[in-house]
């Protein structure tokens, strides 16, 4: 691995600031940010920015798969998607994964995350069970009540590489569930729930942190006094400081206005930008086949959906995709919109040295051309993708 530096770079510093200056990267750490002597760089190879943005690498904690491929097919789908991920500025990912309680998943499941350490292409911390222990159903995702025996035959299956789990705080029996992921060091991801607020405020004191595709698959509770309106998981998840939220940010799945209502309950610290990406993300608009039988159909203007009914079928969208978005619908200083994509999510993993660009942090890094395209992507201060010109 070759120590290089980047020149007169436009350096964002997520949540900080955006300065001019440089970044000395030796060994796959960052060494040194800022105005660096050569005497300072010395043996490292120069790389001119020219005044272009660098950030630290997106990081996208809810994704199914990009372009043709999925991450649940097992370790193919899995390198398939690392491969893709550094054109999109992405460079730390947790697959997400639906888990039915099958053997063919189970098998998955082992296959995939014994494939985890030979992946270089993106930083993949762990995995992402959404399910199966949920309310709602929805993308294919199981309802099935709370079970701590089925809980540690798929923790089992991973082989301790899950990272998050997302469920409904309204499935019956979840709070030993949950007591018993945050036992483990497992974040708990709220979603695909009808919950009143008495439900969810019960996760919250369980252990739940987080709430993934915000507003998506958080239906409000039954009205039972007319004229009422009923409170449920949305509310208590505004009104709860300990809770962070995330957004599918292309437009469709969830309108701008509600991003900056979330946004004036939360602040930017509170706010996080995922994809939920499936099938045909980063493709042209067209209709792709999928492992399930039908196609689905892209579109910018209308996201992924089943080609023949019409219903949406996950999303399309990118991370550099989702960022030129947020920048244009929030008015907030950029270095604050940037941390939705880098420093939340990192923080909410507990990756200290992701999503930052200081020293001793690690190399994950995205230089930027004009109308935000990823010029170059580093992993670990190894180049892992490189536009043409």
């Amino acid at each position: 691995m070759k120590d290089f530096i980047v020149r007169e770079a436009r350096l964002v510093q997520p949540g900080k600031a955006v300065i001019p200056g440089d970044i000395l990267i030796r060994n796959g750490t960052i060494a040194a940010v800022g105005q660096v002597a050569p005497r300072d760089a010395a043996g490292a190879a120069e790389i001119p920015a020219r005044g272009r943005l660098l950030t630290p690498g997106m990081i996208d904690l809810h994704t199914h798969g990009i372009g043709r491929s999925l991450y649940e097919t097992g370790a193919q789908g899995l390198r398939e998607c690392a491969r893709e991920l550094g054109r999109f500025g992405t460079t730390c990912v947790l697959p997400t994964i639906i888990p039915p309680p099958t053997e063919l998943t189970f098998s998955r499941l082992r296959e995939i995350s014994a494939a985890i350490p030979s992946i270089q292409e993106v930083s993949v911390p762990g995995l992402h069970l959404e399910g199966p222990f949920m309310a709602c159903g929805g993308a294919a995702c199981p309802t099935l009540p709370g079970d701590l025996d089925l809980l540690e035959k798929l923790l089992a299956a991973c082989g301790g590489r899950v990272t998050a789990m997302s469920l409904s705080p309204d499935a019956p029996n979840i709070l030993p569930v949950i007591r018993r992921l945050r036992e483990k060091g497992i974040r708990v991801l709220l979603t695909h729930t009808r919950a009143d607020a008495e439900q969810t405020d019960a996760a919250i004191e369980a252990g739940a942190t987080h709430a993934t595709h915000f507003y998506d698959v958080f239906y409000a509770p039954a009205e039972k006094d007319p004229g009422v309106r009923p409170v449920g998981a949305v509310e208590s998840i505004l009104a709860d400081p300990r809770m962070s939220v995330d957004f599918i940010a292309d437009g469709v799945h969830v309108h701008p206005a509600a991003i900056r209502a979330a946004l004036a309950a939360k602040g930017w610290p509170g706010l996080v930008l995922i994809t939920d990406s499936n099938i045909g993300a980063g493709l042209p608009p067209g209709q792709y086949d999928t492992p399930w039988g039908f196609q689905i159909k892209v579109a910018p203007e209308t996201a992924a959906r089943h080609a023949t009914n019409g219903t949406l079928a996950g999303s399309a969208l990118t991370m550099d995709r989702g960022m030129a978005n947020l920048l244009r619908w929030l008015k907030l200083p950029p270095e604050q919109v940037w941390a939705m994509g880098t420093l939340n999510p990192a923080r909410i993993l507990g990756l200290a040295k992701k999503g930052v660009l200081e020293p001793g942090a690690d190399a994950d890094l995205v230089l930027w051309d004009e109308g935000l395209q990823a010029a170059m992507t580093w992993v670990g201060g190894r180049l892992v993708y490189t536009r043409s010109a």
